[in-house]
């Protein structure tokens, strides 16, 4: 990755000699002195490459014959303290090794700050996202206003650093598109082991297990989310992640769960029966939603509305759910839609952005216009692709299909012609799910 490019790209976007300013996140405390395990703030390394916290990048816009300038503030080296938490590159290697114009102990952020905003005409930074850092800031610039005799004069132009950071990010360069391909295909591997490891009277958390010796085996640092592993009923509460049902024979398990590789998330969903063999009912609706999520896939091209793979899935769900009797006293497929008959079965999109984020940032429709369109897909941007179908008990639904839930999702970078598949590893088809549900146990 290209860190050096990225801070100049932004740099470029903001106003001449004006300042931006990006912290990392904290630390967090899990309970009693033990910290939950460390995670960087995506946006910041996105932009340094630098994984320690206590840390600050920086930005100084180009003005005139200055060039821009990117500075790191950070912890400085201390043997002590690397006996308990490990190593430290202090400012002066971080510099060198992550290609910084200046580096500086963090501890000297507020006197450094004062210097650097001197005379700024604005200050980019996240905006009343971070109270802290909002405070830092008010801190600043009293200090710069403080010189005003001297003539030296604080920004008066506050700018949200955010929405340019977002749109940056949304479009995935070569690195990061085989970055995500290989977590796609480690995560993949995942939901196959799993497959293999399942049987009934396990419970939920013995295939959680399997997942997690996956993804660290092959190299991730962590797991992207909190896996969901949802058998029978579970597998209609779409954020269910208490994985400690005992599976029985004859359920279905849902499977929504994902690495994260060097700051890069995966994302896919796998539904299967526990005894490796569905049922007539379960394969209708499964057949279904598969038969929605290539719709979808077909729908994926440059140029296209970001909403057009809801759309098309959406129209085959709801097909399907009218021909099974699951939507009654609606005419066609239009007017199920338009009196949301269908939300009961399928109440979420079919899709959304992935990159350092599970839910990655970007906008979704363009905000420049006043109907505020649904913005086209473009090249190098990576969704997922997830229609589903959820049954619960209720009257007039055919008692056959209760307490189903299936969801099917994969993970795709659109390309110049169409779109590539990033989870290809993870098995999807009926034969293929049923010739390797259970076989690790012969």
């Amino acid at each position: 990755m290209n860190y050096a490019v990225r801070r100049a790209r932004l740099a470029a976007q903001m106003l001449p000699g004006a300042v931006a300013v990006l912290p990392t996140a904290p630390e967090v405390l899990r309970n009693g002195d033990s910290d939950y395990p460390y995670r960087h703030d995506s946006s910041f390394y996105y932009l340094t490459g630098f994984t320690e916290p206590e840390s600050v990048l920086v930005l100084v816009a180009a003005h005139g014959d200055k060039p821009a300038r990117a500075i790191l503030f950070c912890r400085e080296k201390n043997v002590e303290r690397e006996i308990w938490d490990g190593y430290r590159h202090g400012p002066e290697a971080a510099r060198t090794a992550f290609g910084f114009d200046d580096a500086y102990p963090i501890s000297e952020l507020d006197t450094h700050m004062a210097r650097i905003l001197a005379n700024a005409p604005a200050l980019y930074y996240a905006v009343a996202s971070n109270a802290a850092l909002d405070a830092q800031v008010t801190g600043w610039i009293k200090a710069v206003r403080a010189q005003g005799r001297t003539g030296t004069t604080a920004p008066d132009t506050f700018v949200n650093v955010l929405p340019l950071l977002d749109e940056m990010r949304l479009i995935k360069d070569a690195d990061e598109q085989a970055l995500m391909l290989r977590a796609g295909e480690i995560s993949g591997g995942a939901h196959a082991r799993a497959m293999r490891a399942a049987k009934p009277g396990m419970f939920e958390y013995e295939l959680e297990a399997e997942l997690l010796y996956a993804f660290r085996k092959h190299g991730a640092q962590f797991p992207a989310y909190t896996p969901i592993v949802a058998s029978g009923p579970n597998a209609c509460i779409l954020h269910y992640n208490v994985n400690d049902r005992q599976m029985q024979d004859g359920d279905l398990v849902l499977i929504d769960a994902g690495c994260e590789l060097d700051g890069y998330a995966s994302d896919i969903t796998r539904t299967f029966p526990v005894n490796g063999r569905f049922t007539d009912a379960q394969r209708t609706l499964y057949e279904l939603v598969l038969t929605a999520q290539d719709a979808a896939f077909r729908a994926i091209a440059p140029g296209r509305p970001y909403s057009a793979f809801h759309e098309a899935a959406l129209r085959v769900l709801v097909q399907g759910m009218l021909d099974l009797g699951l939507i009654s006293n609606c005419a066609s497929v239009d007017d199920a839609i338009a009196n949301k008959a269908h939300v009961p079965f399928y109440m979420h999109g079919t899709g959304h952005w992935l990159g350092m984020d599970v839910h990655d940032v970007g906008a979704y429709r363009d905000v420049t216009q006043a109907d505020k369109p649904s913005r086209p897909l473009r090249e190098g941007m990576v969704v997922t692709v997830e229609p589903g179908i959820y049954v619960r008990p209720a009257d007039g639904v055919p008692e056959r299909f209760w307490h189903i839930g299936i969801r099917i999702e994969d993970d795709v970078v659109v390309t110049g012609d169409g779109y590539r598949l990033l989870t290809a590893s993870a098995p999807k088809t009926v034969a293929e799910i049923e010739a390797i549900v259970g076989t690790t146990h012969g």
